[in-house]
């Protein structure tokens, strides 16, 4: 699993979170949509003059103004949205920034967000994107670099003279570019790209022809560029074949020197894991020398007082899985779990302000879970469920440790209630799904409550505004798969007869000129 310095990749699904522990969604249930919109709008960047949702008036301005568009796609209970208001929105400079620009936050559990997200091609929590002012889409920003990094990222974009996939097409056929153009594709947000530039299938691949085709082949852009196509292929659903030699030869260059760590932290840390158990299954033929180099990186930017807490803390986790996937098996080093252990007390007792902990508690939980002290990571985030914005997301990790212990009654008790207690239209429907998912998993026999679920969720369904569209849709569409997957040997054919009608209701309340009428009924269509 990557370490979560963003929610994009990262992107967060509701039924990762049920199965594993870390994830994300939100709900209306048990409190209204207006205190979620004012906690969604507390803590965006004091000072910054947020278009909150109006996307058509911001644009508008734009044209008036000459100026490009700034679009912020997250949600309350992101912890990598969090990080990234902690660490850049609340910046002085960043602020004086924005005047440069119409900065529009987009919270996903508004009315209009899911279809908006959809129109923008937008799915991941944190998303960010620069437009021209006619709309055309200018670069996609990453969520997961430092403050420095990340303005000179924004400020190369506000200088483009032409947009990221012309600049692509450019230097794939050839033609030269400017230093700051090849920045700007080593430092697009690939992962939240949505297939805007180029094929999934084919973006490794192009990341190698950039690599190749930039004049300063030994220097850090494209060593980023070849990094970045290392990592996104170890992390591929469909395993890539790896040239070993090739490999090794980019990580060397990477671990050859602290600088050269410290430029491409974002990629280590996220990355570690998959690319170690990628390159080196069960922890085989890793050479000596590139295994040291590489602990000793991670270390050192566990330690590096430049990065923020969160950072330093996806840091030591990332140590931590590559010390597991050097030596499977292995019990791991007493002092590197005492410095886990150290480093979550130390961030604790710092990290004052109740969104930034949002991140930082949830790295923490992780980190204390990777080094074997699950009860330590359940502590840590019972402890934060008084003071959380959205303590339902620790909720949904709390169900996920009871799980595994094989605790299946408490596993449910905590998913429920997170389902219960979640804020915001477009999350209570992900929640809603995991919890059924954890049903159907975990109390297979009581139909009774499978179907009264099913029939909480449709309800829900039938009141959240444009319920058909992207991580909405997403969610309808895995309820009824999970209703069907249960009902698999027909054992349960009575109750699902009893919810088809009540799913087929949903869609004959749309009005036939509804663009949405027809994406409910394919969407329940395996249900009927």
């Amino acid at each position: 699993m990557k370490t979560m310095t963003r929610c994009a990749a990262w992107y967060l699904s509701a039924v990762v979170m049920a199965g594993a522990g870390w994830g994300g969604a939100t709900s209306v249930l048990a409190a209204p949509v207006t205190a979620h919109a004012k906690e969604a709008g507390a803590h965006q960047g004091q000072g910054i003059a947020w278009h909150t949702g109006d996307v058509a008036s911001a644009f508008a301005e734009a044209k008036k103004t000459n100026k490009p568009v700034f679009l912020y796609w997250g949600a309350v209970w992101c912890p990598p949205c969090n990080q990234v208001k902690a660490t850049i929105f609340n910046r002085q400079a960043f602020i004086r920034l924005t005047r440069r620009f119409i900065p529009v936050y987009l919270d996903g559990d508004t009315p209009d967000g899911q279809r908006l997200g959809e129109q923008y091609k937008v799915r991941g929590y944190p998303t960010m994107i620069l437009f021209r002012p006619d709309g055309n889409e200018i670069t996609r920003l990453p969520g997961e670099v430092d403050y420095e990094r990340y303005v000179a990222i924004l400020e190369r974009g506000m200088a483009a003279t032409r947009p990221v996939k012309q600049t692509l097409v450019a230097a794939l056929a050839g033609q030269p570019l400017s230093h700051d153009e090849w920045s700007l594709l080593a430092d697009y947000s690939w992962e939240t790209d949505r297939t805007q530039l180029v094929p999934e299938d084919q973006l490794v691949d192009t990341l190698v022809r950039l690599a190749k085709a930039i004049p300063d082949k030994e220097g850090e852009t494209a060593t980023r560029l070849r990094l970045r196509a290392l990592a996104i292929a170890s992390n591929a659903e469909k395993r890539l074949e790896v040239d070993r030699t090739a490999a090794e030869s980019v990580l060397t260059r990477v671990f050859a020197s602290p600088a050269s760590v410290r430029a491409q932290f974002d990629v280590i840390v996220n990355y570690t894991d998959s690319l170690a158990k990628w390159l080196y299954p069960e922890g085989k033929n890793m050479p000596a020398k590139l295994g040291g180099h590489w602990a000793q990186g991670l270390s050192a930017l566990a330690d590096d007082a430049s990065l923020s807490m969160n950072e330093r803390l996806a840091a030591r986790l990332a140590e931590i899985q590559f010390a597991k996937a050097r030596q499977p098996g292995s019990p791991l080093p007493v002092p590197l779990i005492k410095a886990a252990r150290d480093m979550v007390k130390q961030a604790d007792r710092a990290t004052t302000d109740r969104h930034e902990r949002q991140s930082v508690i949830y790295t923490a939980a992780q980190l204390l879970e990777e080094a074997g002290r699950l009860d330590d990571s359940d502590a840590l985030m019972r402890a934060e469920l008084k003071r959380s914005p959205a303590p339902y997301y620790f909720m949904m990790a709390l169900g996920s440790h009871a799980k595994r212990r094989g605790d299946a009654k408490g596993a449910l008790e905590w998913y429920e209630k997170a389902f219960e207690t979640a804020e915001g239209s477009a999350t209570r429907l992900q929640w809603g799904a995991s919890y059924l998912g954890a049903l159907t998993e975990l109390a297979a026999q009581d139909e009774a409550r499978i179907e009264q679920t099913g029939r909480r969720l449709a309800a829900e369904i039938g009141k959240t505004p444009n319920a058909f569209y992207e991580r909405n849709r997403r969610a309808v569409e895995r309820t009824v798969q999970t209703l069907v997957k249960w009902n698999g040997d027909n054992r349960h054919r009575a109750v699902l007869s009893r919810l088809a009608p009540v799913f087929a209701g949903i869609c004959a309340a749309l009005p036939q000129s509804e663009p949405q009428r027809n994406l409910c009924e394919v969407a329940i269509k395996p249900l009927l």
